[in-house]
């Protein structure tokens, strides 16, 4: 991996862990769970006072973040979560889901 890969690397994982909007609970993007997935991802933007924009489009842009950083290191299975996560996060702030 060369340098500009690894600072790309620490880079990203630095927002997911530290974001300046949302204070994200640790090792949420890990769970098998996509309701509680984004029920963290709403409470965390409920709970941001920093954020710049709506509680729904700040939890949505870290969730795709997230998904688009990880890119091929996140496997299949983990992806699927995370995209259906999507779909809950849309139920939890009242919209419809995709698809």
């Amino acid at each position: 991996m060369g340098k500009s890969s690894e600072k790309k690397a620490k880079w990203s994982q630095e927002v997911t862990a530290h974001s300046n909007a949302l204070d994200i609970e640790a090792g949420i993007f890990a769970s098998d769970d996509p309701q509680k997935i984004a029920h963290s991802l709403k409470r965390s933007a409920e709970a941001s006072e920093r954020r710049k924009s709506s509680a729904f489009r700040s939890a949505m842009s870290m969730l795709t973040f997230y998904i688009n950083r990880a890119g091929s290191g996140l496997g299949r299975t983990q992806k699927r979560v995370l995209e259906n996560a999507k779909d809950e996060l849309r139920k939890d702030f009242g919209r419809e889901p995709k698809g």
